[in-house]
């Protein structure tokens, strides 16, 4: 048997194994936007600051105008944001901004701390802005806590895509970390666990088309590989039937073939090695004992991680910026181009 044991979804955010700590799979259905790009729609019975009850199919987070998540700090590990549709305006201590999007990926280094935004502009104004977006938590072994914050942008157009075509449509797989039949996606930040080998992380999004399959070959025999089946209806893992709204974990050293049922399915796949350190976490910080959970907080009260160099604490990009990036050094990357360390 390949399954090794299945669990329930549930509310997110999704449950996660070392070295992964976080998952939240966020999808809205944003109206269209106003000339601020909030809402264009009353935000009466919502409450403002803390507004996740998906009310008409949509959140506004901690967001007051605009959706989103106003500054807040990070430290002690990285965070992975798959924007699959809409956009997203960040902002850091260090200065650096960017907007992306429509299948853009950004890599976080929090590092030693970081203090940053996240939010979604509603840039149409006489169209709907749906957000579609994953957020993944991935931890840094303790030699790497240390290292200054830095982020790498993944374009859509970088974003490596095997198509797989069968009777029922277009399956697609698209590669954000790890090898996928030959392909490899942009490097993550230098100090990130996956830019370890031995580290064997794999991260991937599928779109099986009604009947479609994929076959995913072996990991290493010290890795834990997760599947979050969290859209279609039913999902064979190696001939074996799962319903979804499932997390599937597999044997790693086994080859595994997903096959959709009668409708579309839809899996993302995190694999890597357990870091197997002490992970201790309160909120945003991700530490190795409990007394550096003080330090950590003693720190960004002290310093801010840098401080925060904008006007407002929610801020966004003007509408027409398009999809951008620039950086703590103040290199402006946008589509096409490549910023990131080699």
């Amino acid at each position: 048997m390949a399954i090794i044991t299945t669990a329930p979804l549930g509310a997110p955010p999704w449950a996660t194994l070392d070295p992964f700590l976080f998952c939240v799979h966020h999808r809205d259905a944003y109206p269209e936007g106003n000339e601020d790009m909030g809402p264009k729609a009353s935000l009466a019975g919502r409450n403002i600051g803390m507004d996740f009850a998906n009310k008409d199919g949509w959140n506004m987070y901690h967001g007051d105008k605009v959706p989103g998540f106003p500054m807040h700090p990070h430290r002690g590990f990285e965070t992975i944001t798959i924007a699959r549709s809409g956009y997203i305006d960040h902002s850091d201590s260090t200065g650096a901004t960017a907007r992306f999007g429509e299948g853009d990926v950004q890599w976080m280094t929090a590092g030693n701390g970081v203090v940053h935004s996240e939010m979604f502009p509603l840039v149409n104004q006489d169209a709907p802005n749906p957000g579609e977006l994953f957020q993944i938590w991935l931890n840094l072994p303790r030699e790497d806590k240390s290292a200054d914050p830095y982020f790498t942008m993944f374009w859509h157009e970088q974003v490596p895509v095997h198509r797989i075509q069968g009777d029922g449509g277009e399956s697609i797989v698209r590669v954000i970390a790890g090898e996928f039949e030959g392909l490899t996606p942009p490097k993550p930040p230098p100090n990130s666990w996956a830019s370890r080998e031995e580290a064997d992380i794999g991260i991937l999004t599928m779109k099986l088309a009604p009947g479609g399959e994929v076959t995913i070959p072996a990991a290493k025999s010290e890795t834990i590989r997760v599947f979050y089946f969290f859209e279609g209806s039913t999902l064979e893992v190696n001939g074996e039937s799962v319903s979804a709204g499932h997390a599937i974990q597999v044997e790693p050293d086994a080859e595994i073939t997903l096959k959709a049922g009668d409708e579309l399915a839809e899996v993302l796949m995190l694999q890597g090695r357990p870091i197997g350190e002490p992970v201790v976490q309160q909120g945003p910080f991700v530490v190795n004992y409990p007394g550096e959970i003080r330090q950590a907080m003693i720190d960004y009260h002290q310093t801010g991680f840098g401080g925060w160099p904008f006007d407002t604490e929610m801020p966004v990009h003007p509408r027409e910026a398009g999809r951008f990036a620039i950086h703590s050094d103040g290199r402006r990357e946008e589509p096409g181009e490549s910023a990131a360390a080699e």
